[in-house]
């Protein structure tokens, strides 16, 4: 298979640079998909994933790191516990706006999935079309804390910092923010599922069966909240990140749903809801 390659694209808000890549798809007139990485990652974290999104749905895939990520410039530590809210209702519609985007579905893994919610029932954003969300985090959970305790461990104790370097100009940026928010007393009582009824465009949910950061009441909370149409589907033997481990079962999840989408703005055929 022939996967499009992708092309940086500069990106500055408020003097500030945002490490971002574009990966064409076969319309470029079909809305772009916008990537949002999870609590350590990044444009290169996604690894080969944009690529074949882009070739399984024919839509332009973008994808950027968020301040603090990557190759991006540096985030103030400590990260504000509102830091998804900013992301979701601040900075993401600038990069839209930016980009000159006109129709976008978004596509958010773990926290980026919770800042995909945030935007979709925080504002009326008429440029969104559909919303994916792999691991979304709702609401905190003990499981989340433990094993968000465990990855603090083995960041002051093994390779976890030497590795983040790889993929991060500034591993402690990412990695603190990130970590000393979670753990945080007082983000035990974050919650954004009630955002969840004011969201107005089809949503995709996908979670691994074993992930450890989260268990399916996520995705019960997602389905129970929704009043717009909604699909969920939990992955048989994947953890927290099964569009990289379970690619092909993925993929058959978001294809179709990213096609329905294409029909609905067509007028060709209208929505049906999943099951």
């Amino acid at each position: 298979m022939t996967v499009p390659e992708a092309r940086d694209v500069p990106l500055v808000l408020g003097g500030r640079r945002l490490e971002a890549k574009l990966w064409g798809g076969k319309d470029p007139d079909a809305p772009t998909l916008v990537l949002l990485h999870e609590g350590l990652g990044s444009v290169s974290l996604w690894r080969d994933f944009p690529a074949r999104l882009a070739e399984a749905t024919g839509c332009p895939v973008f994808a950027y790191s968020r301040f603090g990520y990557g190759q991006s410039d540096a985030a103030p530590l400590p990260f504000p516990l509102t830091y998804m809210h900013d992301e979701a209702l601040t900075v993401l519609p600038q990069v839209l706006t930016e980009l000159g985007l006109r129709r976008v579905i978004t596509l958010g893994h773990s926290d980026g999935a919770s800042i995909a919610v945030i935007h979709a029932g925080g504002m009326q954003d008429f440029r969104l079309r559909g919303t994916i969300l792999i691991a979304p985090h709702l609401f905190v959970e003990d499981i989340s804390i433990a094993s968000i305790l465990a990855a603090r461990t083995a960041y002051e104790t093994t390779d976890l910092r030497r590795r983040m370097m790889r993929h991060h100009r500034n591993p402690d940026n990412a990695f603190r923010g990130w970590n000393d928010a979670w753990l945080d007393p007082r983000f035990r009582d974050w919650r954004i599922d009630e955002y969840v009824a004011t969201v107005r465009v089809p949503i995709l949910g996908i979670q691994g069966e074993d992930d450890e950061y989260g268990t399916k009441a996520q995705l019960d909370a997602l389905a129970t909240e929704a009043l717009c149409p909604v699909e969920t589907h939990l992955i048989a033997g994947a953890k927290h990140a099964p569009h990289l481990t379970h690619p092909k079962e993925v993929f058959g999840l978001i294809a179709p749903f990213v096609a329905r989408i294409l029909a609905l703005e067509s007028m060709k055929t209208p929505w049906r809801k999943g099951v």
